[in-house]
């Protein structure tokens, strides 16, 4: 199936995102880059604020696909733990440098940050009681953990092996499935 232009143009703004930056998103670079007119892209996408918001959003929607290709079924047909695990696993794999830096942008822009906290209270939500309660703690930690090996490369400025890296998402959610039940 061909991807419809809608697509091909946040695969386009995602690949310029990677390269140059969230700035150098503008219709006229997007165009160039999706190999469409400027009008092309403002038909679908009449604001460069209503672009961004579409990439947020079709990045958490990849995300997303991801972690349920990972745990074999959406979010809602999983326990607690079969979430966390399949978050675990699926940050094993390094962010880009669009996804970091349109997260970094969405922390402060709330209609970018919705998509992805929407991803993130489904599949790894954050506990209100970690403090009190140690099986929350665990769980908190334990998200922690994969949040960081997934940001690893960025802040290390070095590669970790694959192997090194499933093994340590495999340790964490070994972790997990042990964590004393509250």
């Amino acid at each position: 199936m061909r991807p419809s232009n809608r697509d091909r143009i946040l695969e386009s703004a995602v690949r310029l995102v990677q390269r140059e930056g969230v700035r150098a998103v503008t219709f006229d670079s997007v165009a160039a880059e999706a190999e469409l007119t400027r009008g092309g892209i403002m038909y679908h996408f009449p604001s460069r604020e209503g672009l961004l918001v579409a990439i947020h959003e079709h990045l958490a929607d990849r995300w997303e696909a991801t972690l349920e290709a990972d745990a074999g079924r959406p979010a809602d047909q999983l326990t607690p733990d079969e979430r966390l695990a399949a978050y675990i696993r699926v940050s094993a794999q390094a962010a880009t440098r669009a996804e970091l830096q349109l997260m970094l942008e969405a922390a402060t822009r709330p209609e970018w940050a919705g998509p992805w906290s929407m991803v993130l209270d489904r599949w790894a939500p954050v506990p209100d009681d970690a403090e009190a309660d140690p099986a929350s703690m665990s769980l908190l930690v334990a998200r922690l953990a994969a949040d960081g090996l997934w940001m690893f490369e960025s802040l290390a400025y070095r590669s970790m092996p694959d192997t090194q890296r499933r093994a340590v998402a495999e340790h964490l959610v070994r972790a997990v499935a042990g964590a004393p039940q509250a």
